[in-house]
């Protein structure tokens, strides 16, 4: 059979596949990277309360969301395109393990911190969102203190008149 001739297969295309992997695993992994390192301001900026802070970080979020994005259709269309050759298509680890052994060792290392460096992102945007509830019910607290004049309602028993009304609200308003 002549080479020249001969119809091409996904696997004897797999340089491109492999530098294109390559490709999308480097910039998803850059863009990790950089919202690490914001999300770590960010909980910086709202343990010291800091709004106007926060509120500049909201352009350079909303970016590194736009290239998340972007990632995440990159690797929709690559996905897609594997499928239609024939090539395994459930998730980049599995194209990239139907390529040649040396794109193949080549990618696995990528894959992988890319999939530690998703994981690290949840747990950082987890933390803070519970650093942000705590916060809110850290305010919740100070405003029922503030309203009611810091005294406790009773549980059980009627209060006596004397006892009803804040510092801030009257109750005949």
């Amino acid at each position: 059979m002549d080479i020249a001739t001969a119809e091409p297969t996904g696997l004897q295309e797999t340089p491109e596949w492999g530098d294109r992997i390559a490709g999308l695993l480097s910039e998803l992994m850059q863009t990790q990277r950089e919202l690490l390192s914001l999300l770590s301001k960010k909980r910086e900026l709202v343990a010291a309360r800091d709004s106007d802070g926060l509120n500049q970080l909201h352009a350079d979020e909303a970016k590194l969301v736009a290239r998340l994005q972007g990632c995440c259709q990159q690797r929709q269309r690559l996905l897609d395109e594997a499928e239609g050759v024939g090539m395994p298509s459930r998730s980049l680890e599995t194209l990239a393990g139907a390529l040649p052994s040396e794109s193949r060792q080549r990618l696995r290392p990528d894959i992988r911190d890319a999939r530690r460096q998703s994981r690290l992102l949840q747990h950082q945007s987890l933390a803070n969102w519970v650093l942000v509830q705590r916060s809110l019910l850290h305010l919740s607290q100070m405003t029922e203190i503030i309203a009611t004049g810091g005294r406790m309602r009773p549980t059980y028993g009627k209060e006596s008149p004397t006892a009803k009304g804040g510092t801030l609200v009257d109750q005949a308003v």
